[in-house]
Protein backbone atom coordinates (compact mmCIF):
# COMPACT_ATOMS: atom_id res chain seq x y z
CA UNK A 1 0.00 0.00 0.00
CA UNK A 2 1.32 3.64 -0.67
CA UNK A 3 0.06 7.11 0.02
CA UNK A 4 0.90 9.69 -2.91
CA UNK A 5 0.54 13.16 -1.86
CA UNK A 6 -0.03 15.81 -0.73
CA UNK A 7 -1.75 17.56 -3.21
CA UNK A 8 -2.85 21.25 -3.05
CA UNK A 9 -6.40 20.07 -4.65
CA UNK A 10 -7.33 16.56 -5.44
CA UNK A 11 -10.58 16.65 -8.01
CA UNK A 12 -11.86 13.55 -8.15
CA UNK A 13 -14.93 13.14 -10.79
CA UNK A 14 -16.56 11.35 -8.28
CA UNK A 15 -20.37 11.26 -7.54
CA UNK A 16 -20.76 12.97 -10.97
CA UNK A 17 -24.22 11.63 -13.19
CA UNK A 18 -23.16 10.23 -16.35
CA UNK A 19 -25.26 12.22 -18.61
CA UNK A 20 -26.13 16.34 -19.01
CA UNK A 21 -25.04 19.08 -18.03
CA UNK A 22 -22.77 19.90 -14.83
CA UNK A 23 -21.89 23.04 -12.84
CA UNK A 24 -18.50 23.59 -11.74
CA UNK A 25 -20.04 23.80 -8.61
CA UNK A 26 -20.47 19.81 -8.42
CA UNK A 27 -16.82 19.19 -8.50
CA UNK A 28 -15.32 17.74 -5.47
CA UNK A 29 -12.28 19.43 -4.29
CA UNK A 30 -10.21 17.89 -1.87
CA UNK A 31 -7.32 20.59 -0.83
CA UNK A 32 -3.91 19.14 0.66
CA UNK A 33 -5.44 15.60 -0.35
CA UNK A 34 -3.61 12.31 -1.19
CA UNK A 35 -4.43 9.36 -2.78
CA UNK A 36 -3.86 5.82 -1.19
CA UNK A 37 -3.13 3.27 -3.57
CA UNK A 38 -3.34 -0.98 -3.16
CA UNK A 39 -2.85 -3.61 -5.88
CA UNK A 40 -3.17 -0.97 -8.71
CA UNK A 41 -6.08 0.55 -7.37
CA UNK A 42 -7.84 3.80 -5.42
CA UNK A 43 -8.25 2.69 -2.18
CA UNK A 44 -9.16 5.95 -0.66
CA UNK A 45 -9.21 9.56 -1.32
CA UNK A 46 -9.07 12.44 1.16
CA UNK A 47 -6.79 14.64 3.45
CA UNK A 48 -3.24 13.42 3.07
CA UNK A 49 -2.75 14.12 6.94
CA UNK A 50 -5.40 12.12 7.64
CA UNK A 51 -4.65 9.35 5.50
CA UNK A 52 -1.20 9.02 6.82
CA UNK A 53 -2.24 9.26 10.32
CA UNK A 54 -4.80 6.25 9.61
CA UNK A 55 -2.17 4.10 7.87
CA UNK A 56 0.53 3.75 9.92
CA UNK A 57 3.80 1.95 8.43
CA UNK A 58 2.85 2.35 4.72
CA UNK A 59 4.98 4.00 1.81
CA UNK A 60 5.06 7.29 1.27
CA UNK A 61 5.32 9.14 -2.00
CA UNK A 62 5.82 12.48 -1.50
CA UNK A 63 4.93 15.49 -3.78
CA UNK A 64 7.20 18.93 -3.69
CA UNK A 65 5.74 21.57 -4.60
CA UNK A 66 2.08 22.91 -5.46
CA UNK A 67 0.78 20.01 -7.80
CA UNK A 68 -3.09 19.40 -8.64
CA UNK A 69 -4.41 15.86 -9.75
CA UNK A 70 -6.77 14.57 -11.89
CA UNK A 71 -7.65 11.52 -12.89
CA UNK A 72 -5.80 10.28 -16.34
CA UNK A 73 -7.72 11.77 -19.70
CA UNK A 74 -8.68 8.68 -22.29
CA UNK A 75 -9.21 9.68 -25.60
CA UNK A 76 -11.85 7.37 -26.85
CA UNK A 77 -11.65 7.67 -30.73
CA UNK A 78 -8.30 8.20 -32.43
CA UNK A 79 -6.61 6.90 -35.97
CA UNK A 80 -2.69 6.69 -34.95
CA UNK A 81 -1.69 3.36 -36.13
CA UNK A 82 -1.02 5.17 -40.04
CA UNK A 83 2.04 5.20 -42.80
CA UNK A 84 3.02 8.80 -43.88
CA UNK A 85 1.21 12.00 -43.82
CA UNK A 86 -0.61 14.47 -45.28
CA UNK A 87 0.49 17.79 -45.21
CA UNK A 88 -0.16 18.87 -47.98
CA UNK A 89 -3.75 17.94 -47.99
CA UNK A 90 -3.78 20.70 -45.70
CA UNK A 91 -1.88 23.15 -47.98
CA UNK A 92 -4.79 22.39 -50.52
CA UNK A 93 -7.62 22.60 -48.20
CA UNK A 94 -6.34 26.01 -47.10
CA UNK A 95 -5.42 27.47 -50.29
CA UNK A 96 -9.63 26.72 -50.97
CA UNK A 97 -9.52 22.96 -52.83
CA UNK A 98 -12.91 20.75 -51.67
CA UNK A 99 -12.56 17.70 -50.52
CA UNK A 100 -13.29 16.01 -53.96
CA UNK A 101 -10.59 17.99 -55.54
CA UNK A 102 -7.75 16.97 -53.33
CA UNK A 103 -9.13 13.69 -53.41
CA UNK A 104 -8.67 13.43 -56.97
CA UNK A 105 -5.04 14.62 -56.80
CA UNK A 106 -3.75 11.71 -54.78
CA UNK A 107 -4.46 13.27 -51.75
CA UNK A 108 -7.55 12.25 -48.99
CA UNK A 109 -8.00 8.87 -47.28
CA UNK A 110 -6.93 6.66 -50.05
CA UNK A 111 -3.35 8.54 -50.03
CA UNK A 112 -3.06 7.33 -46.03
CA UNK A 113 -4.11 3.94 -47.34
CA UNK A 114 -1.28 3.70 -50.01
CA UNK A 115 0.96 4.35 -47.65
CA UNK A 116 -0.14 2.47 -44.53
CA UNK A 117 -0.15 -0.92 -47.31
CA UNK A 118 3.74 0.25 -48.14
CA UNK A 119 4.61 0.67 -44.64
CA UNK A 120 6.66 -2.34 -42.88
CA UNK A 121 5.64 -3.41 -39.50
CA UNK A 122 8.49 -1.94 -38.24
CA UNK A 123 7.93 1.32 -39.49
CA UNK A 124 3.91 1.27 -38.06
CA UNK A 125 5.51 -0.21 -34.39
CA UNK A 126 7.20 2.59 -34.34
CA UNK A 127 4.94 5.42 -35.56
CA UNK A 128 2.37 3.96 -33.14
CA UNK A 129 4.59 3.71 -30.23
CA UNK A 130 5.58 7.03 -30.52
CA UNK A 131 2.38 8.66 -30.85
CA UNK A 132 1.10 6.73 -27.77
CA UNK A 133 3.87 7.90 -25.94
CA UNK A 134 2.91 11.72 -26.67
CA UNK A 135 -0.75 10.97 -25.50
CA UNK A 136 0.89 9.80 -22.46
CA UNK A 137 2.50 12.78 -21.86
CA UNK A 138 -0.27 14.73 -22.40
CA UNK A 139 -1.91 12.29 -19.12
CA UNK A 140 -3.90 10.47 -21.14
CA UNK A 141 -3.69 6.94 -20.48
CA UNK A 142 -6.16 4.97 -22.18
CA UNK A 143 -6.06 5.13 -26.04
CA UNK A 144 -8.52 4.54 -28.46
CA UNK A 145 -6.61 2.95 -31.98
CA UNK A 146 -8.60 2.48 -34.96
CA UNK A 147 -7.53 0.77 -38.04
CA UNK A 148 -9.06 1.64 -41.06
CA UNK A 149 -6.25 2.52 -43.38
CA UNK A 150 -5.47 -1.03 -44.74
CA UNK A 151 -8.60 -1.87 -46.66
CA UNK A 152 -8.11 -5.35 -47.34
CA UNK A 153 -7.46 -8.27 -44.93
CA UNK A 154 -3.37 -8.87 -45.33
CA UNK A 155 -3.36 -4.70 -44.33
CA UNK A 156 -6.42 -4.14 -41.83
CA UNK A 157 -4.79 -7.60 -40.02
CA UNK A 158 -1.07 -5.57 -40.26
CA UNK A 159 -2.24 -2.93 -38.43
CA UNK A 160 -4.93 -4.56 -36.16
CA UNK A 161 -0.86 -7.13 -35.55
CA UNK A 162 0.67 -3.59 -34.72
CA UNK A 163 -1.72 -2.61 -32.16
CA UNK A 164 -1.68 -5.37 -30.72
CA UNK A 165 2.37 -5.66 -30.39
CA UNK A 166 2.07 -1.77 -29.19
CA UNK A 167 0.12 -2.68 -26.11
CA UNK A 168 2.70 -4.91 -25.28
CA UNK A 169 5.29 -2.16 -25.47
CA UNK A 170 3.31 0.32 -23.11
CA UNK A 171 1.74 1.12 -19.97
CA UNK A 172 -1.25 2.73 -21.77
CA UNK A 173 -4.24 0.71 -22.30
CA UNK A 174 -4.84 0.40 -26.17
CA UNK A 175 -8.51 -0.43 -27.29
CA UNK A 176 -7.98 -1.28 -30.43
CA UNK A 177 -11.43 -1.09 -33.07
CA UNK A 178 -11.63 -2.27 -36.76
CA UNK A 179 -12.54 0.62 -39.12
CA UNK A 180 -12.14 -1.42 -41.73
CA UNK A 181 -15.41 0.09 -43.51
CA UNK A 182 -13.69 3.44 -43.64
CA UNK A 183 -14.27 3.78 -47.09
CA UNK A 184 -14.51 1.75 -50.24
CA UNK A 185 -10.80 0.53 -51.61
CA UNK A 186 -10.43 1.82 -54.88
CA UNK A 187 -8.96 -1.33 -55.75
CA UNK A 188 -11.74 -3.20 -54.99
CA UNK A 189 -13.69 -4.83 -57.81
CA UNK A 190 -16.99 -4.74 -56.75
CA UNK A 191 -20.22 -2.21 -54.89
CA UNK A 192 -19.80 -0.78 -51.12
CA UNK A 193 -22.17 -3.42 -50.19
CA UNK A 194 -20.02 -6.10 -51.68
CA UNK A 195 -17.06 -4.79 -49.79
CA UNK A 196 -18.97 -4.42 -46.39
CA UNK A 197 -19.68 -8.14 -47.00
CA UNK A 198 -16.26 -8.87 -48.37
CA UNK A 199 -15.12 -7.60 -44.37
CA UNK A 200 -18.09 -9.49 -42.91
CA UNK A 201 -17.19 -12.68 -44.08
CA UNK A 202 -12.89 -12.41 -44.89
CA UNK A 203 -11.85 -9.61 -42.68
CA UNK A 204 -13.92 -10.03 -39.08
CA UNK A 205 -13.41 -13.73 -38.71
CA UNK A 206 -9.69 -13.26 -38.91
CA UNK A 207 -9.69 -10.13 -36.37
CA UNK A 208 -12.07 -12.49 -34.03
CA UNK A 209 -9.70 -15.80 -34.54
CA UNK A 210 -6.68 -13.57 -33.56
CA UNK A 211 -8.68 -11.78 -30.58
CA UNK A 212 -7.45 -8.24 -32.26
CA UNK A 213 -10.20 -6.14 -31.55
CA UNK A 214 -13.85 -6.52 -29.94
CA UNK A 215 -14.98 -3.46 -31.35
CA UNK A 216 -16.21 -2.61 -34.98
CA UNK A 217 -16.56 1.18 -36.49
CA UNK A 218 -17.85 2.47 -39.93
CA UNK A 219 -17.85 5.71 -41.59
CA UNK A 220 -21.75 6.88 -42.51
CA UNK A 221 -21.65 9.30 -45.13
CA UNK A 222 -21.89 10.52 -48.62
CA UNK A 223 -18.51 10.08 -49.34
CA UNK A 224 -17.80 6.56 -48.09
CA UNK A 225 -21.09 4.28 -46.74
CA UNK A 226 -24.63 4.54 -47.36
CA UNK A 227 -27.58 4.72 -43.91
CA UNK A 228 -29.46 1.59 -44.95
CA UNK A 229 -26.40 -0.81 -45.98
CA UNK A 230 -24.56 0.65 -43.26
CA UNK A 231 -27.23 -0.20 -40.67
CA UNK A 232 -27.36 -3.67 -41.82
CA UNK A 233 -23.57 -4.14 -41.63
CA UNK A 234 -23.60 -2.64 -38.15
CA UNK A 235 -26.47 -5.51 -37.16
CA UNK A 236 -24.32 -8.11 -38.59
CA UNK A 237 -21.44 -7.08 -36.87
CA UNK A 238 -23.24 -7.43 -33.23
CA UNK A 239 -24.47 -10.21 -34.34
CA UNK A 240 -20.96 -11.68 -34.62
CA UNK A 241 -20.58 -10.36 -31.15
CA UNK A 242 -18.57 -7.17 -31.97
CA UNK A 243 -19.42 -3.77 -29.96
CA UNK A 244 -20.13 -0.92 -32.30
CA UNK A 245 -19.44 2.33 -33.17
CA UNK A 246 -20.15 4.88 -36.10
CA UNK A 247 -18.61 7.97 -37.21
CA UNK A 248 -21.85 9.83 -37.57
CA UNK A 249 -23.07 13.28 -38.90
CA UNK A 250 -19.83 14.60 -39.56
CA UNK A 251 -21.13 16.37 -43.14
CA UNK A 252 -24.54 14.87 -43.22
CA UNK A 253 -27.24 14.69 -40.66
CA UNK A 254 -29.26 11.15 -40.42
CA UNK A 255 -26.23 8.98 -39.15
CA UNK A 256 -26.30 9.52 -35.71
CA UNK A 257 -30.07 8.08 -35.27
CA UNK A 258 -29.00 4.66 -37.22
CA UNK A 259 -26.38 4.76 -33.94
CA UNK A 260 -29.11 4.66 -31.70
CA UNK A 261 -31.28 2.11 -33.22
CA UNK A 262 -28.33 -0.32 -33.62
CA UNK A 263 -27.03 0.53 -29.93
CA UNK A 264 -23.43 1.74 -30.68
CA UNK A 265 -21.80 2.41 -28.07
CA UNK A 266 -21.14 5.79 -29.38
CA UNK A 267 -21.62 8.40 -32.71
CA UNK A 268 -18.56 10.20 -32.92
CA UNK A 269 -18.20 13.81 -34.88
CA UNK A 270 -21.87 15.06 -35.17
CA UNK A 271 -20.72 18.05 -36.48
CA UNK A 272 -23.89 18.02 -39.01
CA UNK A 273 -26.49 16.75 -36.74
CA UNK A 274 -29.43 18.27 -36.22
CA UNK A 275 -32.02 19.34 -33.49
CA UNK A 276 -34.50 16.00 -33.24
CA UNK A 277 -31.44 13.68 -33.69
CA UNK A 278 -29.68 15.59 -30.72
CA UNK A 279 -33.14 14.64 -28.77
CA UNK A 280 -33.30 10.89 -30.19
CA UNK A 281 -28.99 10.83 -28.77
CA UNK A 282 -30.01 12.57 -25.37
CA UNK A 283 -32.81 10.20 -24.39
CA UNK A 284 -30.59 6.72 -25.03
CA UNK A 285 -27.41 5.19 -23.72
CA UNK A 286 -24.85 6.06 -27.05
CA UNK A 287 -22.75 8.45 -25.96
CA UNK A 288 -22.27 11.59 -28.29
CA UNK A 289 -18.43 11.99 -29.05
CA UNK A 290 -17.00 15.43 -29.55
CA UNK A 291 -14.01 15.68 -31.79
CA UNK A 292 -13.13 19.15 -32.58
CA UNK A 293 -9.63 18.48 -33.81
CA UNK A 294 -11.23 17.15 -37.18
CA UNK A 295 -13.11 21.11 -36.68
CA UNK A 296 -10.37 22.45 -36.31
CA UNK A 297 -8.42 20.74 -38.96
CA UNK A 298 -11.47 21.16 -41.98
CA UNK A 299 -12.61 24.35 -40.88
CA UNK A 300 -15.92 23.20 -40.17
CA UNK A 301 -18.41 23.70 -37.30
CA UNK A 302 -18.15 22.19 -34.05
CA UNK A 303 -20.20 19.51 -32.46
CA UNK A 304 -23.17 21.30 -31.06
CA UNK A 305 -21.54 19.70 -27.59
CA UNK A 306 -23.94 22.59 -25.37
CA UNK A 307 -27.12 21.44 -26.99
CA UNK A 308 -26.32 18.11 -26.43
CA UNK A 309 -25.73 18.74 -22.89
CA UNK A 310 -28.59 20.42 -22.38
CA UNK A 311 -30.40 17.56 -23.60
CA UNK A 312 -29.42 15.29 -20.99
CA UNK A 313 -27.03 13.33 -23.62
CA UNK A 314 -23.60 11.33 -22.63
CA UNK A 315 -20.96 13.54 -24.00
CA UNK A 316 -17.19 13.15 -24.14
CA UNK A 317 -14.41 14.23 -25.96
CA UNK A 318 -11.55 13.00 -27.96
CA UNK A 319 -8.91 13.78 -30.24
CA UNK A 320 -9.74 12.01 -33.67
CA UNK A 321 -6.44 12.20 -34.37
CA UNK A 322 -5.27 10.81 -37.55
CA UNK A 323 -3.18 11.99 -40.57
CA UNK A 324 -5.83 14.27 -42.81
CA UNK A 325 -8.18 15.80 -40.98
CA UNK A 326 -6.88 15.95 -37.32
CA UNK A 327 -2.68 16.19 -37.46
CA UNK A 328 -2.59 17.98 -34.02
CA UNK A 329 -3.22 14.80 -31.38
CA UNK A 330 -3.45 17.23 -28.46
CA UNK A 331 -6.76 16.62 -26.76
CA UNK A 332 -6.06 18.97 -23.92
CA UNK A 333 -5.71 21.98 -26.46
CA UNK A 334 -8.22 20.67 -28.88
CA UNK A 335 -11.06 20.11 -25.81
CA UNK A 336 -10.39 23.91 -24.19
CA UNK A 337 -11.23 25.35 -27.35
CA UNK A 338 -14.28 23.39 -27.72
CA UNK A 339 -15.19 24.78 -24.23
CA UNK A 340 -14.54 28.22 -25.15
CA UNK A 341 -16.40 27.93 -28.44
CA UNK A 342 -19.41 25.90 -27.03
CA UNK A 343 -19.73 27.42 -23.57
CA UNK A 344 -18.50 24.33 -21.67
CA UNK A 345 -18.14 24.46 -17.85
CA UNK A 346 -14.87 22.95 -16.78
CA UNK A 347 -16.78 20.46 -15.12
CA UNK A 348 -17.98 19.47 -18.36
CA UNK A 349 -15.17 19.38 -20.30
CA UNK A 350 -12.95 17.02 -17.58
CA UNK A 351 -16.01 14.78 -17.36
CA UNK A 352 -15.80 14.44 -21.13
CA UNK A 353 -12.36 13.53 -21.37
CA UNK A 354 -12.23 11.07 -18.27
CA UNK A 355 -15.14 8.84 -17.29
CA UNK A 356 -17.80 9.48 -19.93
CA UNK A 357 -15.24 8.81 -22.43
CA UNK A 358 -14.23 5.81 -20.65
CA UNK A 359 -17.84 4.93 -20.88
CA UNK A 360 -17.88 4.76 -24.83
CA UNK A 361 -15.07 2.43 -24.17
CA UNK A 362 -16.88 -0.05 -22.06
CA UNK A 363 -14.64 1.12 -19.64
CA UNK A 364 -16.10 2.04 -16.17
CA UNK A 365 -13.06 1.34 -13.93
CA UNK A 366 -11.59 4.61 -14.54
CA UNK A 367 -12.26 7.71 -15.02
CA UNK A 368 -12.66 9.31 -11.14
CA UNK A 369 -10.14 9.11 -8.31
CA UNK A 370 -12.52 6.84 -5.95
CA UNK A 371 -12.46 4.03 -4.42
CA UNK A 372 -11.78 0.55 -6.36
CA UNK A 373 -11.09 2.26 -9.34
CA UNK A 374 -7.80 1.95 -11.84
CA UNK A 375 -5.32 4.58 -10.06
CA UNK A 376 -4.15 6.37 -13.11
CA UNK A 377 -4.08 10.00 -12.82
CA UNK A 378 -2.00 12.75 -13.85
CA UNK A 379 -0.44 15.88 -12.01
CA UNK A 380 0.08 19.02 -13.21
CA UNK A 381 2.23 21.83 -11.04
CA UNK A 382 -0.04 24.61 -10.18
CA UNK A 383 -2.36 25.55 -7.74
CA UNK A 384 -5.83 25.60 -9.40
CA UNK A 385 -7.16 23.00 -11.58
CA UNK A 386 -8.46 25.75 -13.88
CA UNK A 387 -5.17 26.92 -14.82
CA UNK A 388 -4.80 23.35 -17.10
CA UNK A 389 -8.02 24.11 -19.37
CA UNK A 390 -7.08 28.07 -18.87
CA UNK A 391 -3.66 27.41 -20.75
CA UNK A 392 -5.29 25.45 -23.57
CA UNK A 393 -2.92 22.88 -23.82
CA UNK A 394 0.78 24.86 -23.01
CA UNK A 395 0.69 23.73 -18.85
CA UNK A 396 2.39 20.24 -19.49
CA UNK A 397 1.41 17.34 -17.29
CA UNK A 398 3.87 17.30 -14.56
CA UNK A 399 3.22 13.34 -13.33
CA UNK A 400 1.72 10.49 -15.08
CA UNK A 401 0.43 7.42 -12.42
CA UNK A 402 -0.41 4.50 -14.34
CA UNK A 403 -2.06 1.32 -11.82
CA UNK A 404 -0.30 3.44 -8.71
CA UNK A 405 2.92 4.17 -10.63
CA UNK A 406 4.89 7.05 -11.71
CA UNK A 407 6.15 6.54 -15.51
Amino acid sequence: MKLIGPFKQVVTLANLPLRGKLSDEQLEIITDGGILVNNNKIQSVGNFEELKSENQNIEIETIEGEQIVLPAFVDSHTHICFGGNRANDFAMRNAGKTYLEIAESGGGIWSSVQHTRSASEEELLKTLLERIDFLISLGITTIEVKSGYGLDVENELKMLRMIKKAQKQTKATLVPTCLSAHLKPRDFEGSNQEYLNYIITEILPKVKEEGLAKRVDIFIEKSAFQPEESKDFLLKTKDLGFEITVHADQFTPGSSRIAVEVGAKSADHLEATIDEDIEFLAQSNTVATALPGASLGLGEKFTPARKLLDAGAILAIASDWNPGSAPMGNLITQASILATFEKLTTAEVLAGMTFRSAFALGLEDRGRLENGLKADFVTFKTNNFQNVLYNQGSLNAENIYIDGNKI
